[in-house]
């Protein structure tokens, strides 16, 4: 009989809860967990790939040390000791000269992540940052402007409601399995999905209603959505008066944002948007209009994002079945949370960090998240103060990070790049030194605290022994940490005890996740009170249009519309970029399965618009920008929005050892321009005007 392991995912950053069948020491079968509602053994393509990794021998096998110039494919390969002494070594002379602040560390956030925040603050450096900041730092900015909790704190009950409205959030693609399986249940039972994007996805082939609105625009069509439920008076009046600070400024400014207005700057007829808000009037407070996952897309983004979330509160759906909910933790069930490294007491650090966060120039932004972009030119200008060294852990800035050609210029500035990772990712094969992880079905890994309307915890359990010689991102800092005399910070020996030690507190095992891959503190849902038990962080401790945060920075609340430029000539258009199900951002193209499925990405262009260029599906074209170029073949298609262009994310890569992607496809990186959203923190990946010309 084969073994059945419960552990956690890690194709993308979701974490879907799994069940690994493993069969004399190999994983036979992976599928989703069925002890866990709205999951039930249902899994994504990525997923069932992650058995692939298994045996890649495109995988990092071992530690290596750079043998020739950065980029060049040169390596040695070493044992632990000496690559761990050469990372600490150059880490010691350089934080002897110029200090802990010299020293970077981004991630794409993990269970991990509290060791990698202990050991910059053991070193004495602010410079944190992941990659959460590119995906959605606007969101969490716009969320704490309104009350005074992040993003990561809310949610959405998909399930039980009647009308949801998505603003590009391709769901269906960028599978989420829980809150697209609990879509999939509302749709069952009657609700209505909207969707509005520039491009015809997967998801908006699902929807009720699809509008190809004009590239950004969205904050035009919310204002003129919020002029038609006001006016007609189909918010929530009673849960407004209770919960909502700066209503009448709100209502006064709206006033000019009509329909009429709206349909000239977006295309959407004026009928269709009152009609909208009429729908979603009627079945409030079951209506989500979703706040979104990735927020990085207009130099506005803060105030796209706020009106988003202001139509749900005129809705009166916050903390309501069909709503947006806020995440309980275990204090909220009389349990206590998983200790982390980050609890104990450290050293303070008092620099101003790499990207200016928390200073008067640039005020707003998540100090936990940090913002990413301004990595190379923080780089590059040495300002505030010079940078040395960079730790790359599972986060790529050559493919993540807008202009690829200024973060390459960059990194050759620094003194070291460290890269902690599983594949020969671009940044990877960039780096003085690779440090390879095992992968997820290899490891036991640090406890995931699961915050929702039922609190619960997660473990991802090793399934099988490792393949390479490789080790765990917590033990390879501990042990970096160890030689620069810091192992007071890092009280374990193994996984294992880390694990243990974080459990403590909470009075659950590890042997209590053996049989179902998790633990709960509640069995019932936990909602707050709305009469007079919502627990909002404002200055006000109510929701806040006119925002404390934002006003007191010097920011408007509610900025005046500024009309959207058009492409000046014929072959000029607006690049946008996304996802597809069967890759996870930059991670996955490399995979032996997923490869054979699409193994490179096309450019989206307007039927018309290519017939007026001589443009023919699947023809190879040029696309260019002010920062790079590139070639790929074409995909001429009605369902696209005549202005602009797209791009799957995350080809185009320029690691020789990864020989199946190599090359494969252009990476938007390459030809986006690196502009940033300076109110709410995360960069505009769609500002980027391209030229577009046939080829052969």
């Amino acid at each position: 009989m084969p073994e059945e392991i419960y552990s956690l995912c890690f194709m993308c950053t979701v974490r879907c809860p799994i069940k690994v069948s493993v069969e004399k020491g190999r994983v036979a079968f992976i599928e989703g967990s069925p002890h866990v509602p709205d999951i039930a053994g249902s899994l994504c393509p990525k997923g069932a790939a992650g058995k692939a990794l298994l045996g890649d021998q495109e995988r990092v096998q071992g530690p290596m040390i750079r043998s020739g110039p950065r980029g060049s494919g040169k390596w040695r390969r070493v044992k632990w000791d000496e690559a761990l002494d050469y990372v600490a070594d150059k880490l010691k002379k350089n934080i002897e000269k110029h200090g802990g602040r010299s020293v970077v560390l981004g991630e794409r956030a993990n269970l991990a992540s509290h060791v990698s925040k202990t050991f910059l603050k053991a070193i004495g450096s602010p410079n944190y940052f992941s990659h959460d900041a590119l995906c959605k730092g606007s969101v969490n900015t716009a969320c704490r402007s309104l009350f005074g909790l992040t993003d990561g704190q809310l949610n959405t009950d998909n399930k039980n409601a009647r009308q949801i409205i998505l603003y590009g959030r391709n769901i269906y693609e960028s599978i989420a399995l829980k809150p697209m399986n609990q879509l999939n249940k509302a749709l069952e039972n009657g609700a209505r999905l909207t969707y509005i994007d520039p491009r015809v996805s997967v998801t908006a082939s699902k929807a009720h209603r699809f509008w190809m609105i004009r590239p950004k625009t969205d904050l035009a069509l919310n204002y003129a959505l919020m002029h038609v439920i006001i006016k007609e008076n189909l918010y929530d009046e009673d849960f407004v008066q209770r919960w909502v600070q700066g209503f009448d400024r709100l209502q006064e400014f709206v006033q000019p944002y009509t329909p009429e207005w709206a349909e000239a700057e977006t295309g959407i007829m004026a009928d269709e948007i009152r009609e909208l808000a009429r729908e979603a009037g009627k079945d409030r407070p079951r209506v989500v209009f979703h706040h979104g996952y990735r927020g990085a897309h207009y130099t506005n983004e803060i105030h796209l994002r706020r009106s988003i979330l202001i139509l749900n509160c005129l809705m009166g759906n916050i903390e309501a079945p069909g709503g947006l909910f806020f995440k309980k933790g275990p204090g909220e069930a009389g349990g206590k949370p998983a200790r982390k490294l980050t609890d104990q007491e450290l050293p303070g650090v008092d620099e101003f960090r790499f990207d200016k966060v928390g200073t008067p120039d640039f005020p707003l932004p998540d100090p936990n998240h940090g913002v990413g972009q301004m990595l190379p030119a923080a780089i590059l200008e040495e300002d505030p103060y010079p940078l040395t060294s960079l730790i790359a852990y599972r986060f790529d800035p050559l493919m993540s990070i807008p202009d690829t050609t200024l973060t390459r210029k960059a990194l050759d500035k620094l003194d070291l790049v460290v890269a902690i990772d599983i594949n020969y990712s671009d940044i990877a094969a960039y780096a003085d030194v690779i440090l390879p992880e095992p992968i997820y079905l290899e490891r036991l890994d640090c406890v995931q605290q699961a915050n929702s309307l039922k609190p619960q915890m997660f473990l991802r359990q090793q399934a099988v022994k490792p393949r390479f010689d490789t080790m765990s991102g917590a033990m390879i800092l501990k042990e970096i940490g160890k030689r620069l005399g810091l192992g007071q910070y890092f009280p374990y020996e193994s996984m294992e005890e880390l694990v243990d030690w974080q459990l403590e507190p909470t009075g659950f095992t590890r042997e209590e996740f053996k049989n179902k891959g998790f633990v709960s503190y509640s069995s019932q849902q936990i909602f707050w009170d709305r009469e007079d038990g919502l627990k909002f962080k404002t200055p006000s401790g109510k929701i806040e249009f006119v925002s404390s945060l934002l006003e007191e920075a010097g920011y408007e609340s509610f900025p005046e519309y500024t009309p959207v430029e058009t492409p000046e000539e014929a072959d000029e258009f607006r690049l946008i970029e996304g996802r597809c199900a069967l890759h996870t951002h930059v991670s996955t193209q490399n995979n032996p399965y997923l490869n054979e499925l699409m193994s490179e990405n096309v450019l989206w262009i307007n039927d018309q618009k290519g017939a007026a260029l001589g443009i023919s599906d699947g023809q190879l074209v040029e696309v260019a920008s002010d920062q790079g170029s590139g070639r790929l073949k074409s995909k001429v298609t009605p369902f696209i929005h005549p202005e602009c262009v797209f791009l799957i994310h995350g080809f185009g890569h320029q690691a020789q050892q990864a020989t199946r992607s190599f090359q494969k496809g252009v990476s938007d990186a390459l030809l986006q321009q690196n502009v940033t959203d300076r109110v709410g923190g995360s960069p505009g990946l769609h500002e980027t005007f391209v030229r577009v010309k046939p080829l052969g």
